[in-house]
């Protein structure tokens, strides 16, 4: 009876996993979805193929590259480069701008009158040794105008913006010797007199110099003591006969008027050389510069005092 329910039970437990519900249940858990495995496949490939390239592309890659500080200081040095090319920009851009201003200080000028300042400028350039002689040429035919400075110092300033110093030295040598060539025209006689005392000096010699200088001006001035004027030279007072000069024109140079401006010139630059004299002095190169131009227009201004002490106690 046992033996018959215990195979009854048996009986019981095999029917409950008969065949057709043990198959179900074995099998469910190897019934797998081929797409998604297929496409786990695939991603795992994928993430191996890019850390592979990835690997590559490190490859060669200093060791910092993963260094957050050295990554903090490479982000500092692009924006310190971005900020350079943004001030060249800038200044570029600056140039530009006064270039364009340069360019309109000549508008108010005729613009034919502005073609032949350029054009004589061009020809004082080319003509290199024999500028001397073209800028004389030019002043006696009163082609030296404000117009040929202004266009000379265009060029200058252009030069000067371009630090090309070549053409700034020569274009700075240029403009003094056109602006002195327009001042000695401009002159008076006494002026141009002391302009061309000053030049006869060699830079060595003051005792020489100054002897030549007297007889320069023993040449230039005319005699002023009493018994010439009453009396000319040639004129025989006894008889009434002889030469008499002309009258003094207005291109004849008295001493007098020449002592006069002289001492008028020197009044002034002295006032000036006071002012920079009491200046708080620097050792910066453009004070030095400064000072050395100075020390120049002080020996020049002892030069000067000398010709007038010279002319004051004149005696023919």
């Amino acid at each position: 009876m046992v033996s018959g329910m215990e195979a009854g039970g048996f009986q019981l437990t095999f029917t409950l996993l008969s065949p057709q519900r043990i198959v179900p249940f074995v099998i469910a858990p190897f019934s797998l979805n081929h797409s998604l495995l297929r496409h786990q496949l695939r991603f795992a490939a994928v993430l191996r193929s890019s850390k592979s390239k990835e690997e590559q592309d490190l490859h060669g890659l200093p060791p910092e590259y993963d260094d957050d500080a050295w990554q903090a200081q490479q982000r500092e040095k692009t924006k310190e480069l971005h900020r350079r090319r943004q001030e060249e920009d800038e200044e570029e851009e600056r140039k530009v701008l006064e270039y364009r201003e340069i360019g309109r200080r000549l508008k108010s000028f005729p613009e034919e009158d502005t073609r032949k300042a350029r054009i004589l400028v061009s020809s004082f350039i080319r003509a290199a040794e024999e500028v001397e002689e073209k800028i004389e040429e030019a002043a006696e035919k009163g082609e030296l105008t404000e117009l040929v400075l202004m266009v000379i110092w265009n060029r200058l300033d252009l030069a000067r913006r371009d630090d090309e110093k070549d053409a700034i030295r020569s274009l700075d040598l240029l403009y003094r010797r056109v602006e002195t060539e327009m001042l000695k025209r401009e002159a008076t006689p006494a002026m141009r007199l002391l302009n061309d005392l000053l030049n006869m000096h060699d830079g060595f010699d003051n005792d020489i110099w100054l002897k030549e200088c007297k007889k320069r001006m023993i040449a230039e001035f005319p005699r002023e003591d009493p018994f010439s004027i009453l009396v000319p030279a040639g004129f025989d007072i006894d008889k009434h006969q002889g030469r008499l000069p002309l009258p003094i024109g207005a291109d004849v140079l008295l001493r007098a008027d020449f002592v006069r401006e002289v001492d008028m010139l020197l009044q002034d630059v002295r006032a000036e050389q006071r002012e920079v004299e009491s200046a708080e002095e620097r050792l910066d190169p453009e004070s030095v510069a400064v000072r050395l131009k100075q020390l120049e227009k002080q020996r020049i201004i002892c030069m000067v005092e000398s010709l007038l002490d010279l002319a004051v106690n004149l005696v023919w």
